[in-house]
């Protein structure tokens, strides 16, 4: 096809500004679903994303759209709005020329969009702003056009007005994107070149290359070569999302499509890799995306321990489908074998520890999350710490350092104050103050990342009633006053409770963490020491006080030398106990200590 009648557009936004829905409404209208099989967020194939109404993958899709007698073949990518899947919403801009940046009417501009409306300026495309829900009662459109002017800089005089829900003005929308839209360049004589932006694992057919197609035409029976991999296959399938699989045997310059070639592991295609013919011309690489950064790291360890195996088969599959984690072997002496697994932040840990518990039946216990650290050596050197117990005693580094995040928050005014508290909490900087609107404040803060996977959002959320939105990006790494908070039973560290914090805040955190333990921990025979401690030095300590049997029920009057000889006799029985005896420490103790802040009463 002529690349003068192909645009290829995203849409981005922030969560529940209505991004999945506007989809469905042009599947539609085009006509590329039937109306029988239409349902709401069609493109959300994932179970859990139709649950939570969230997107967690970029799902591609091609339609085909008639302006003035001539057919259009429009290729759209709708992507995820939360924070942690910022890695899906870069990939899928490589792809685009367009984006249409969709804003609710009613909400106004919150702190995803104006992220995402930066990834698409950075990215040099066309940038289309939309005003979504513009058939509700209290939505402000003036106001909206006014906040995305004044935050983000576009200018909004001409934004069209649509309602995803409804119908109301998609039809505009469509021919408003083949006239903004640039087409696609690329010569289809040139030598191949095709960006892979994303890869899915398929049961039945292996590994799904997603492709968007620069220069030249990809046939099948070619004989094909990936530049960064050294990979050779032969290309089997060939085709489009419409949006079901559907083949056509080639892509030619800017279109977007699938392929599949057999590729058994998800390690053999690395996205952003470039995709040209085997034995052909040489050709420049394209230029891809940075990996993506790990921020927060956990644990997992399977209940029991006759399910390594399966947490590890259960991991592998989940890697195929998602290339943004990683994982490695660990073991603990409190909880066995299990893995260390690194994510893109909180939500996407949640979203692959309920995919395992769920498509793959395991009961796994999970530590607290934690924050990728580095310590300088005494020659200088630095090293990568990703979990607590890596840290070596204080006599072995100069310093630590921890990663720093540019947060971004938007409130209405009257949140300030409640929001400015909650930073000063977290150890936050204040950076600066944007007033949007005549309502709307946006704050700027800089925040230690493990300040803000903590309970930053849950807090926030609570005190601005749910209006306050956030977005954070990762500044650098600075020195700070931290300690490694361990945790002992019984004179014995618990290394699944370690934990690295700042000083300052050590003994608020030991007390609850114990306090915590205490009223989980049954009874022993014995006394149970729970301390929490820095170092050699105990900050905290709890005391379960031993199960008492009465020995002396049996004696009925008598010699009182009778019942202090039994009394003596348990003593010694106690002693020699406490000496060999390991404490049962159940799983609701490590989840009540790992699940949160909750203040004692």
């Amino acid at each position: 096809m002529d690349t003068k009648h192909i645009r290829n557009f995203c849409i981005i936004a922030h969560i529940d500004h209505g991004k999945s829905t506007l989809a469905d409404r042009m599947l539609e209208v085009t006509g590329a679903v039937d109306k029988r099989d239409m349902r709401a967020q069609l493109l959300d194939s994932m179970d859990l994303e139709r649950e939570r109404g969230i997107t967690i993958k970029a799902s591609a899709v091609t339609i085909w759209h008639e302006k003035d007698g001539q057919k259009y073949e429009l290729n759209l990518i709708d992507t995820p709005g939360h924070v942690d899947f910022n890695y899906e919403v870069q990939k899928s801009l490589q792809a685009c020329e367009g984006a249409l940046l969709l804003v609710d009417a009613s909400q106004g501009v919150e702190a995803q969009t104006v992220a995402n409306a930066y990834l698409a300026v950075e990215a040099n495309l066309t940038v289309l702003p939309v005003l979504n829900k513009i058939d509700l009662a209290h939505a402000r459109p003036e106001v909206v056009m006014e906040e995305i002017e004044n935050s983000i800089g576009i200018d909004a005089s001409k934004a069209l007005r649509v309602s995803a829900k409804s119908g109301l003005g998609v039809s505009e929308l469509l021919d408003c994107i083949v006239e903004t839209i640039p087409a696609p360049g690329g010569d289809p004589n040139a030598p191949l070149r095709c960006l892979i932006f994303d890869a899915v694992y398929n049961e039945f057919r292996g590994i799904v290359v997603y492709l968007r197609v620069v220069d030249g035409t990809i046939r099948e029976r070619d004989m094909i070569a990936m530049l960064g991999t050294d990979k050779i296959y032969e290309a089997v399938e060939i085709g489009r999302f419409t949006p079901s699989m559907k083949r056509t045997g080639d892509l030619g310059p800017g279109e977007v499509g699938y392929l599949i070639s057999n590729i058994k592991q998800l390690g053999d295609v690395r996205v952003g890799d470039t995709v040209t013919r085997h034995k052909g011309p040489k050709v420049e690489m394209l230029p891809g995306y940075r990996p993506p950064i790990h921020m927060v790291y956990a644990d997992f360890f399977p209940t029991n321990t006759g399910d390594f195996e399966g947490l590890r088969e259960g991991l592998e599959t989940l890697s195929l489908s998602d290339s943004s984690f990683s994982f490695e072997a660990v073991t603990s002496e409190a909880l066995g074998f299990g893995f260390r697994c690194g994510f893109l932040g909180l939500l996407h840990m949640e979203i692959v520890q309920e995919r395992l518990e769920r498509e793959h039946d395991i009961d796994m216990i999970q530590t607290a999350p934690t924050v990728t650290y580095k310590i300088v050596l005494p020659g200088g050197a630095e090293q990568e710490i990703h979990s607590p117990g890596q840290l070596p005693t204080p006599d072995k580094y100069e310093k630590i350092l921890e990663p720093y995040a540019r947060v971004t928050v938007m409130v209405p005014s009257e949140y300030i104050g409640n929001v400015m508290s909650i930073a000063n909490d977290h150890r936050g900087t204040y950076v600066r103050q944007d007033h949007l609107s005549p309502t709307r404040v946006q704050l700027v803060y800089d925040i230690p990342l493990a300040e803000l996977i903590y309970d930053f959002f849950d807090k926030l959320k609570s005190s601005t009633r749910g209006y306050g939105t956030l977005n954070y990006e990762i500044t650098g790494y600075h020195e700070s006053d931290l300690v490694k908070l361990r945790i002992l039973v019984n004179t014995k560290e618990v290394d699944a409770l370690t934990s690295i914090i700042h000083k300052d805040q050590a003994e608020k955190r030991g007390r609850s963490a114990i306090k915590k333990m205490r009223k989980e921990i049954a009874r022993h025979q014995f006394e149970i020491a729970l301390q929490a401690a820095i170092g050699a030095r105990i900050i905290a300590r709890e005391t379960i006080s031993a199960l008492r049997k009465d020995v002396t029920a049996k004696c009925y009057g008598g010699d009182i030398t009778r019942k202090r000889k039994l009394l003596e006799k348990q003593k010694a029985g106690k002693r020699r106990m406490r000496q060999i005896g390991n404490v049962d420490i159940p799983q609701k103790a490590f989840l009540a200590v790992l699940g949160g802040d909750e203040e004692e009463a």
